[in-house]
């Protein structure tokens, strides 16, 4: 951006201005040199990461600045690197539609799968031969960005891809994003660059070490904690956290008159440079323009073997036809374009000690065996604890205390033992002994005939009501905010809660003088607390914890009943009569209604205030959905299960828990399991993507 005659003048101006002192002060004439001055260091520190004065001496210019513009207010410029810096709380994210639908990008996992892509491309293009920019796939939250008039207009989250969040204020804590940039030198009026939001490894284990410090919990990972500071309402906390802007695609622009198509618009990789010289850091170092595909394929082999050594977390390369021309001559299907695919890695993997294996009780009182290993950072996660399953798990891998295992992180998130590294033992491994009685109430254990688990059927086991108060107050139920996992499991110790019931008769005097309740917490929990008595039928349905009942189930269950306690008036017939019940869902309903206690805790929870009653709205007749019915798998691009969920509701179609003749269609997320494999065997069962799903409410 700067050549080396500007980079002189500008640290020759930047000396001149650092001499300045209250004698002889920076003037109002000299405010568009301090600013110049100031973005010049901003690129140098934040893009360039090359920084030509030290920390105090940027501070210093920019109190100036400061000043001056608090003196004349007149002199104040949208662009001024002053008005990055926002005053008071965000009061909320207003919807910002895009200027070109944001699309996901087809996935490849194999050389293979490149090499198919490739022939589809050459075949549609009709040439032999075809030039690829290859590019990291940055592991971060999505943006988009629109300037016009070479000012910033506005920044948004990439959203359901039609629309997104207004993020604007946050977006302007991003040292790495100009607030204004010479497109006009370029011919273009209005432009909307696409783009990856990321906290690089450095900044963000310096933030999780102050979070420690301060008795905080640390961030999960990077991609979460860049995506969670975006949505921040508090644009001064967003600027601690030190995120960065990665720009790397212009998906709309429009030419001023009498100017023609600037070279650099013609191809993909120009269209990085005309970024990188205006000033963003687009993967210009890190791109690379390749004919064929063979290169590409070894391209994204060197970035896999070197993905750790990098400062930020990439999960794979993106691989886009370089001409322009071309890429509208390719077009795209509904949900992505043809002319690029994204190259994932392949899982992170890393070997450490298995230590000990303990034993959770469930809420249903399901035993699940946990590994306990050394801890091993896999993708910027340490992980200690991994989910064995069940005792088949351990036999059928041959698990044993002292094993050298292989861990695995499932789409760089879930981590998994892979197996056990037999050749390394060494003689001294011990045989992992599942108990035979609850290791929380000593009850013998029972392992149904058709089920993998064993089971504590002590209902008043210590640990099965804990997991149900948990259960009960979590976000998809009750949602009681305040009373998390650690305050329920201190209130239970105390013994100042000690079943559901209890959640409605905490005693909050005693509580009071606790050492961390303050006044504002306890009146907070009180709140929510008394908010979650309104919360609709098919919520406390779900929150009761009845085995095989989820949301979905919930919902059946309410629309049946005009008052929760007459499902004890149901048959198992009349259960299994219900939408998308079959004989293991109503045997536990069934059960559940039929237990005297369960009976008892009802009519005390009504007595306590809670709405036993259906009065919620009765579920829409008509919509673009009207008569299908749905199922959502893997984790949506864009949207939470639960507003997927409320999107089909509402628009007239019904949900279903399961895969069966009585689907009409499933939508496929990322990491889809075992429904998805049991939907592609059934012809009647359509699979659709997220993007189709979108296309359909909306017709």
């Amino acid at each position: 951006m700067y050549s080396p005659d500007q980079t002189k003048k500008l640290q020759q101006l930047t000396e001149s201005l650092l001499k300045k002192d209250e004698k002889h002060p920076i003037t109002s004439g000299e405010v568009e040199q301090l600013r110049d001055v100031l973005r010049f260091h901003e690129h140098r520190y934040y893009i360039l990461n090359d920084p030509l004065v030290a920390d105090q001496e940027y501070d210093k210019l920019f109190k100036s600045l400061e000043k001056l513009e608090q003196l004349h207010p007149n002199l104040i410029t949208a662009d001024s690197p002053t008005q990055r810096v926002s005053k008071g709380l965000t009061k909320d994210f207003p919807p910002a539609p895009h200027l070109v639908p944001m699309l996901s990008l087809e996935n490849s996992y194999n050389e293979e799968d490149l090499r198919d892509w490739d022939r589809r491309v050459r075949e549609l293009a009709k040439l032999d031969n075809i030039e690829y920019c290859v590019e990291p796939k940055f592991d971060g939250a999505s943006i988009s960005l629109i300037y016009d008039n070479d000012l910033l207009q506005r920044g948004a989250t990439r959203g359901n891809g039609v629309a997104g969040d207004d993020i604007t204020t946050n977006i302007k804590q991003i040292r790495s994003v100009p607030l204004s940039a010479k497109f006009s030198d370029y011919g273009i009026q209005q432009i909307e660059i696409r783009g990856e939001v990321l906290i690089n490894k450095d900044n963000f284990n310096k933030y999780n070490k102050h979070l420690v410090e301060q008795n905080l919990p640390p961030l999960a990972n990077p991609r979460n904690a860049a995506a969670g500071t975006l949505r921040i309402k508090d644009s001064g906390e967003v600027g601690k956290r030190n995120l960065e802007a990665f720009l790397y695609h212009v998906s709309y622009y429009t030419i001023t008159p009498k100017h023609t198509l600037s070279d650099e618009l013609q191809t993909h990789s120009g269209c990085l440079k005309m970024l990188w010289d205006l000033g963003f850091r687009s993967p210009m170092k890190e791109k690379k323009v390749l004919k064929g595909i063979e290169g590409v394929i070894e391209y994204c082999r060197e970035y896999e073997a070197k993905r750790d050594d990098l400062p930020y977390e990439i999960d794979g390369m993106v691989i886009k036809v370089n001409n322009i021309d071309m890429q509208d001559q390719l077009g795209m299907t509904t949900h992505h374009p043809r002319w690029a695919i994204a190259f994932k890695f392949k899982a992170r993997q890393a070997t450490s000690k298995l230590r000990n294996v303990e034993y959770q009780v469930g809420r249903t009182g399901s035993i699940t065996p946990v590994a306990k290993i050394d801890p091993v950072a896999i993708g910027g996660v340490t992980v200690s604890s991994i989910s064995l399953h069940n005792e088949d798990v351990i036999r059928e891998k041959d698990f044993m205390l002292g094993d050298t295992v292989l861990v695995e992180r499932a789409g760089d998130v879930i981590p998994y033992i892979v197996k056990p590294l037999t050749e390394l033992r060494t003689g001294s491994e011990k045989k992992i002994e599942f108990p035979t009685n609850c290791p929380v109430c000593g009850d013998p254990l029972v392992k149904p005939v058709d089920e993998a688990v064993w089971r504590c059927n002590n209902i008043n086991c210590e640990a099965q009501v804990l997991e149900r108060i948990i259960h009960f107050t979590s976000k998809d139920a009750m949602d009681i905010r305040g009373l998390g996992d650690a305050n329920i499991r201190k209130f239970y110790e105390l013994k100042f809660l000690r079943d559901v019931p209890g959640i409605y008769e905490l005693p909050f005097d005693q509580i009071r003088t606790r050492e961390g309740f303050g006044e504002k917490s306890i009146t907070n929990l009180q709140s929510a607390i008394e908010a979650s008595k309104s919360q609709p039928l098919h919520r406390l349905i779900y929150a009761l914890g009845i085995r095989h009942v989820g949301e979905t189930t919930g919902k059946t269950l309410a629309h049946a009943v005009k008052y929760l306690p007459d499902l004890a008036n149901f048959s198992m017939e009349d259960l299994q009569a219900l939408e998308d019940i079959g004989p293991k869902v109503a045997g536990s309903v069934y059960q559940f209604f039929h237990n005297w206690d369960n009976l008892e805790m009802l009519k005390k929870l009504e007595s306590l205030g809670l709405q036993l009653k259906n009065e919620g709205p009765e579920l829409t007749a008509e919509g673009n959905l009207s008569g299908l019915t749905f199922l959502f798998t893997g984790t949506m691009p864009t949207l939470k299960r639960s507003e997927a969920e409320a999107m089909v509701e509402s628009n007239g179609g019904k949900l279903v828990g399961s895969v069966s003749a009585k689907l009409n269609y499933l939508v496929v997320g990322e990491d889809a399991g075992s429904k998805l494999e049991k939907a592609k065997k059934l012809p009647s069962v359509k699979i659709i993507t997220e993007a189709e799903f979108l296309q359909m409410v909306n017709r």
